[in-house]
């Protein structure tokens, strides 16, 4: 038979809202590495969405995709890290180190978990062509014949809109969004062929600087903070999405409150992942500007992508800005058990 060979996934496009007309399934949108886990006889591979082999960064899934009763086997799920009850962006990220020893130590210390959702190859079974609902029914099987408490996990999945649409309302802190497939169509290799529903969340931040635009003496872009648990603001994140007319009146507004202490605990500038050359350039301010913005999601303790402003809340007080506010994504078990429960 000829070698298993990597698939690209199947990806989506953003919509506002769950189709209304029937013969789609839905699950949960989860928040890690998009992953392709595939084994034929003694090798096993793990590919991210990109193409880029995964399976260096994650020894304890490649020892569970070896471990599965198949010899040939491609499935399409997601990689997630729990850490206390929460799906941790940060510790996967984590893992894409280039010492072998520190990715061991932390496979060790925080295994990751494969939350699957399709399956591509079984056997001598080839399903990309096959509809949904036969590679559903076909994974469920093949899951269920699983031992428990193993590494591996069955996305919950759903026919019936309604129970979709109660995810969104009842898990409103849980739920990062929900995915959409047609039922009767096939695997659509490397096609934005899901639709994706994304909840989109607000938060009240304290603008504790700003940054210039590049060659401009305008404004550029608001530097947003949450209190933390001692008191004291931390840099969360930006927002910029201002129009050229808006940009005058808010660069007096905020020049005038030029000078203050900015941000007390976290400032921009200190190292992470997010930082650029021009990170240090910014303008600390007196703490009194209050913004609410929306985000999509958070990463540890900021928010992952720039937020869209919304308005001013001059009726907010700055020391009521604080992380309670936050939504953490909830770790792969509890999220599971919620969701069938809310279905």
């Amino acid at each position: 038979m000829p070698a298993l060979e990597f698939v690209p996934p199947m990806e989506a496009r953003l919509v506002s809202d769950l189709p209304k007309e029937e013969g789609w399934q839905f699950e949960p949108k989860w928040d890690g590495f998009r992953c392709i886990a595939l084994r034929d006889g003694g090798a096993v591979e793990l590919w991210g969405k990109s193409g880029k082999p995964l399976g260096r960064y994650f020894p304890e899934i490649i020892t569970l995709v070896h471990s599965l009763p198949a010899q040939r086997l491609i499935l399409d799920g997601e990689l997630i890290v729990p850490i206390d009850d929460v799906a941790s962006f940060d510790a996967l990220q984590q893992r894409l180190h280039p010492a072998e020893s520190r990715v061991r130590k932390l496979a060790a210390a925080t295994p990751a978990i494969l939350v699957v959702f399709d399956l591509l190859h079984q056997g001598r079974v080839h399903w990309l062509g096959r509809p949904l609902a036969e590679r559903r029914t076909a994974l469920e099987a093949f899951v269920a014949g699983l031992p428990s408490g193993g590494r591996l996990r069955l996305s919950p999945a759903t026919i019936d809109r309604a129970a979709a649409k109660r995810w969104f309302t009842e898990l409103t802190h849980e739920l990062d969004g929900v995915v959409a497939k047609r039922l009767d169509e096939p695997y659509a290799s490397g096609e934005r062929a899901m639709l994706k529903i994304k909840r989109i969340r607000t938060a009240d931040c304290v603008v504790g600087g700003f940054r210039y635009g590049t060659g401009s003496k305008l404004v550029g872009s608001l530097l947003l903070g949450l209190y933390n648990a001692e008191g004291k603001l931390d840099h969360v994140g930006f927002t910029s999405a201002f129009t050229n007319e808006d940009k005058p009146a808010l660069t007096r507004k905020l020049e005038d409150l030029k000078g203050g202490p900015g941000f007390t605990g976290k400032a921009p500038g200190g190292p992470s992942r997010w930082s650029t050359e021009r990170s240090s350039q910014w303008e600390p301010l007196q703490l009194e500007l209050v913004a609410e913005v929306s985000y999509d999601q958070i990463t540890g303790d900021r928010f992952r992508h720039g937020t869209r402003f919304l308005r001013w809340r001059p009726d907010k007080a700055p020391q009521s800005c604080t992380f309670d506010q936050l939504a953490a994504p909830i770790a792969p078990d509890a999220l599971i058990k919620a969701a069938l429960s809310a279905a």
